[in-house]
């Protein structure tokens, strides 16, 4: 990780693919930068989130049975729950409604082998791309609209490794109008919690229709 410890990053702008871009330095962060544009914004934070109980292995395999999985998916081949990718090419994560608890999505995870550095850690960048997506179905579910994540701060509190089985819990935080807040937190097979994080997301002005 180009910055240490908890970070919160704002995306001003899309990214570009195939491309070079360039990171900045700045007080306190970085910034990602496409020529003189600046993409996104990182920074160093203070970060703290009270996360609920844990979602049992067993209780996530079945909610993740009841995944949205819509008739046009927005993005069909996101790598953190697109359904168009194989294991192995994406994280292939897949919240679904847990029973019996209010508004809280959940899904088993056990970390491909390709996501780990030879000592078999799961590299941080592939921890918050699990703990991303799954906040969108938390607070737009069923969709209202497609949901842009906007802001995302996060902390890495212990390491997960390959093989690893573990859940994936998120939750609503804040609905407001367009702007929708969601904590999500990747949890071990005994309750603790491995890494967590608080996200914003935007509604676009235009949907998309659900199967």
């Amino acid at each position: 990780m180009l910055v240490e410890g908890d970070v919160e990053v704002m995306f001003l702008q899309g990214t570009p693919l195939e491309r070079s871009l360039r990171v900045r330095r700045v007080t306190g962060g970085l910034d990602l930068c496409d020529g003189a544009r600046v993409l996104a914004e990182a920074r160093e934070v203070s970060f703290t989130l009270e996360s609920p109980p844990p979602v049992s292995i067993e209780q996530a395999e079945i909610a993740t049975t009841a995944f949205p999985r819509f008739v046009n998916h927005p993005i069909p081949r996101c790598f953190a729950c697109g359904p168009e990718r194989a294991a192995g090419d994406g994280l292939r994560i897949f919240p679904g409604p847990v029973a019996g608890r209010e508004a809280t999505y959940a899904a088993p995870w056990t970390p491909d082998a390709s996501l780990a550095d030879e000592s078999g850690r799961v590299a941080p960048e592939f921890l918050w791309a699990a703990l991303d997506c799954a906040g969108a179905f938390a607070v737009n579910e069923p969709p209202r609209g497609l949901a842009l994540l906007g802001r995302m701060a996060a902390k890495i509190d212990r390491a997960v490794r390959a093989e690893d089985q573990l859940v994936v819990v998120a939750w609503p935080i804040a609905l407001a109008d367009r702007k929708l807040v969601a904590g999500t937190a990747i949890y071990r097979g005994d309750g603790a919690v491995c890494a967590a994080a608080k996200s914003t997301w935007v509604l676009t002005r235009s949907g998309f229709a659900s199967g």
